[in-house]
């Protein structure tokens, strides 16, 4: 299959997300307000030049579904020979994200506030990336609502598409139903290799979040999915 022909037909998506009128603190306002001009990225349907956005050559790694942006920040400050690009719909996280890029002084990560299908099919080049992280998606856990799962089949041939040989697609869950399509659908993708029996060890550079601890104490499951492409 032609990379190109792994691409969603425009505005044929359900989307993953529901913006909801949560409540956005004052710093956070602040801070989406002075850094969305310094670290935001617009969303425009054309090729973003990522070269240009971060001022450097260096491995690309996509973060998709930020949260409230801890997670994103810590990645990107220990492994500053990377360039991050997160993307965040929610207004709150994207102000708390863009509060740890000035307080970190964090110089590569940039932040796109839009929804991410359409900025990885519209902005990101095939072949641009070394990874993508999917930490925590909403699970949908509803039988009704799981159509408006992030990961399904067309969005992870994209996904795929976007990567290097090489690159590597991460998806994390404390849905134990969720983590079985995810590691389903991941696998029936043939441009993705599992680089596991099954689920994976935690890696590394994901760090666990507080959030997640607590879970793990409580005897939740946390299961991640890593997958390369080839």
């Amino acid at each position: 299959m032609n990379e190109s022909d792994s691409t969603p037909r425009r505005d044929s998506h359900i989307r993953s997300f529901v913006l909801r009128q949560g409540r956005v603190s004052e710093a956070q306002r602040r801070f989406h307000e002075q850094g969305m001009p310094r670290w935001g990225i617009a969303y425009r349907a054309e090729v973003l030049e990522l070269d240009a956005t971060f001022g450097r050559q260096a491995p690309r790694i996509l973060e998709i579904g930020c949260g409230m942006g801890e997670t994103t920040a810590i990645i990107a400050a220990a492994h500053p020979q990377q360039d991050y690009l997160g993307i965040e719909v929610h207004t709150p996280g994207v102000g708390s994200l863009l509060k740890e890029i000035a307080t970190r002084e964090l110089g590569n990560l940039r932040v796109i506030q839009h929804d991410a299908v359409e900025v990885v099919r519209d902005m990101l080049a095939p072949q641009s990336l070394v990874g993508i992280h999917v930490f925590f998606p909403d699970p949908w856990p509803k039988k009704r609502q799981q159509k408006r799962r992030l990961i399904q089949q067309p969005f992870v041939a994209l996904l795929a598409s976007r990567l290097l040989p090489g690159g590597y697609l991460h998806c994390a869950t404390d849905w134990q139903e969720y983590a079985e399509q995810m590691l389903a659908v991941l696998s029936a993708e043939p441009l993705l290799e599992n680089t596991a029996p099954d689920f994976a060890p935690r890696p590394a550079y994901r760090p666990q979040t507080k959030f997640e601890t607590r879970g793990l104490k409580l005897g939740h499951g946390v299961w991640d999915v890593v997958f390369r492409r080839r």
